[in-house]
């Protein structure tokens, strides 16, 4: 089958699909596009936001990616740091007027019918680019950043990620994810190289993705452990959602931490596990479980190395617990200062504040952030203490709050739909946990909040927890 695009509206083969984004490459053009202009896309997903990105690459733009929920004010402030001489935008996308933006909709009226001069899109230039890609981290653990990415180092990166977990021609990618951000854009980005099929999705609404997921016969499903959560239940409710998952070879998962019951769950409920990976905005795709290697985050890529570190530094053997490096190629070219100018990334190993471990056979096991507190006389890691109580079939999240006395108070937000109290949950973790991991306050909550790339949302716990505390 030839490549194709489907979103809820349309349908369109790849060539069909590129001529559309060379007509909208050459109304940029005519508005002042150019090499290395740097430029705004703020919007969310659909066939216009990406017709428009692959213009401005095709351009050789330097792509200011901005969410489409992100406050306005964010939006202004980075469009000063990056010195952005345009701001396209979705005709939802909040936008100050003072930057004059242009909407998407403007963009695809004007370029509707034109005649086209060429047949394929060219990301020569872009890829040339220190600065063809700028990305605002997603802020889950604090302040967003402007991360700076050479065009040519992000493409690499996709290579070899679609080598290490095996996308083919005939695959149709199923993103549930904003193209905005690293994972989303890199799928979008992966279907573009293979040369295969993609569907855009309203991922926010996973009944009306997983419809179009049986319609498509989406055969490699990416999501948030989040999203996953929530389609098993529409699954095992609706026996016409579940059609939709009928197709996948693989369900690859990223973005979040991933608990072992839900991999387990989809085992037994489909016959196959969840591939779980790691990577960041500024490193890059990481590592991958693939349907060979269904281990943890899997093995590092080829042309990339990890290691564990203690707190001195100092690589530890295999099946310690420690911090995780990552000396990559792929990664980020700097980050934008306060005053718009590049700050160069230094190369080598680069600190990734995560902890984890490597086995004897080379995987990657992700434990959490490295954010210790001191309790008790105990120095405790609040991710792991997740990881533990998750193992047990918990659903919780631990956030330390300074005390004078203690050192810290630990409030944990237990994720229970089914309404049972805060007391049931205490008893159960005072079973699980040693008194000086136990919860000095619990609050139980239907689901826990998300921010827009789909993690949980821990700077909003951290103003619960404090309220609780």
């Amino acid at each position: 089958m030839e490549p194709t695009v489907f979103a809820a509206d349309s349908v369109q083969t790849r060539a069909e699909f590129e001529r559309d984004s060379l007509r909208v490459a050459d109304v940029l053009r005519e508005r002042g596009v150019t090499l290395g202009t740097r430029v705004i896309l703020k919007g969310d997903n659909s066939t216009g936001y990406l017709k428009t990105l692959f213009a401005l690459m095709d351009l050789g733009a330097s792509v200011v990616l901005s969410d489409q929920q992100e406050h306005v004010a964010d939006t202004s402030a980075v469009a000063t740091l990056s010195g952005a001489k345009l701001v396209l935008a979705d005709e939802d996308a909040a936008v100050d007027d003072d930057l004059l933006p242009v909407r998407l909709y403007e963009l695809l009226v004007e370029a509707s019918g034109r005649p086209v001069t060429r047949d394929e899109l060219c990301f020569d230039d872009w890829a040339a680019r220190p600065d063809g890609l700028i990305m605002r981290t997603s802020g889950s653990t604090g302040t967003p950043k402007c991360v700076v990415k050479s065009g040519g180092s992000f493409l690499r990166n996709l290579e070899r990620n679609a080598a290490q977990i095996g996308h083919r021609p005939d695959d149709v990618l199923l993103p549930l994810l904003p193209f905005a951000h690293q994972y989303g854009l890199s799928m979008v980005l992966i279907a573009w190289l293979v040369r295969c099929s993609l569907v855009i999705a309203p991922y926010r609404r996973l009944d009306q993705s997983l419809r179009m997921a049986a319609g498509t016969r989406a055969t490699v499903i990416d999501a948030t452990p989040a999203s996953y959560r929530s389609m098993l239940g529409l699954a095992r409710r609706r026996a016409t959602l579940r059609d939709g998952l009928r197709a996948a070879r693989m369900f690859c998962v990223g973005a979040a931490p991933l608990d072992q019951a839900l991999v387990d769950e989809y085992q037994a409920e489909f016959g196959m596990p969840l591939l779980d990976s790691y990577g960041s905005t500024e490193l890059g795709n990481v590592s991958f479980a693939t349907i060979d290697n269904p281990v943890a985050c899997g093995r590092v890529m080829p042309g990339l190395r990890a290691r564990i570190v203690d707190d001195h530094g100092v690589e530890q053997p295999a099946g310690t617990t420690g911090e995780i490096e990552i000396d990559t190629p792929d990664g980020l070219t700097g980050h934008l200062g306060e005053n718009g100018v590049l700050e160069a990334a230094a190369a080598g190993w680069a600190r990734t504040g995560d902890l984890g471990r490597i086995d004897a056979d080379g995987n990657l096991y992700v434990l959490g952030r490295k954010h210790a507190v001191h309790r008790m006389g105990y120095t405790l890691y609040p991710d792991l203490i997740e990881r533990r109580v998750g193992e047990a079939g918990l659903r919780a999240r631990v956030v330390p709050v300074p005390d004078e006395k203690a050192g810290s108070l630990l409030v944990f937000f237990v994720e229970d739909e089914t309404g049972r109290d805060a007391g049931h949950w205490r008893t159960v973790l005072q079973e699980l946990l040693p008194v000086y991991e136990q919860p000095n306050r619990v609050t139980v909550l239907d689901s826990f909040p998300l921010n827009r790339n789909g993690k949980v949302d821990k700077v909003r716990l951290q103003r619960l927890a404090a309220e609780a505390a």
